[in-house]
């Protein structure tokens, strides 16, 4: 989510459309969840739906994103091979930004982000969701954010996606704020009278 270089196979210019939600997203998720699995087997620690596609009500661009959690995503051998005979291609590879990885179908509509066990950016990932599934505020100001930048031309996906880091990284610390404040009621609570 923060600004990076990385070896992306070439700027790419796509057109940003937003679409009302989908009820079909969680299924396209599953059907690829489950061929990820047949492909990595116990490599993949932890296969997640993320991005917009996975939070219900949330408009989004027609593209379901995954993170698929390995022992070690610098360790291409390990699922690489693998990745690309279950039909999906590498494009991005950004070994400074915690060894992210980004394969896709040739469709180009599910977009499947590889970060190693223990990653800061894979926690980060699934906070921003769980925060946009349950706050309904802060769903439809991500929501408004993307559909006005949607109407602006970019030179390339990742100029778009970095446009979006303001509200994103406002969203999470409402979301640090919110659990931070739990753990203090939980101590608070937890301490004797």
């Amino acid at each position: 989510m923060a600004e990076r270089a990385g070896a992306h196979w070439g700027p790419e210019k796509r057109e940003i459309t937003i679409v009302g939600y989908d009820p079909a997203w969680p299924a396209t998720f599953r059907r690829h969840a489950e061929r990820v699995t047949r492909a990595l087997g116990a490599t993949a620690l932890d296969i997640e739906h993320i991005g917009s596609t996975s939070v219900p009500d949330l408009a989004a661009k027609p593209i379901v994103d995954m993170l698929v959690v390995v022992p070690d995503a610098a360790d291409e051998d390990a699922y690489r091979p693998q990745f690309e005979a279950a039909g999906y291609v590498l494009r991005v590879r950004e070994p400074e930004f915690e060894q992210h990885r980004m394969f896709r179908t040739p469709e180009r509509d599910v977009h499947v982000h590889v970060f190693s066990a223990g990653s800061r950016e894979g926690a980060r990932l699934l906070t921003f969701r769980d925060r946009l599934r349950t706050h309904p505020h802060d769903r439809q100001r991500y929501e408004d954010t993307k559909r006005e930048l949607a109407t602006r031309s970019w030179p390339d996906m990742n100029a778009y996606a970095q446009a979006k880091t303001d509200v994103i990284e406002a969203i999470l610390a409402h979301a640090a704020a919110a659990h931070s404040a739990a753990a203090d009621a939980r101590r608070s609570a937890d301490s004797p009278p």
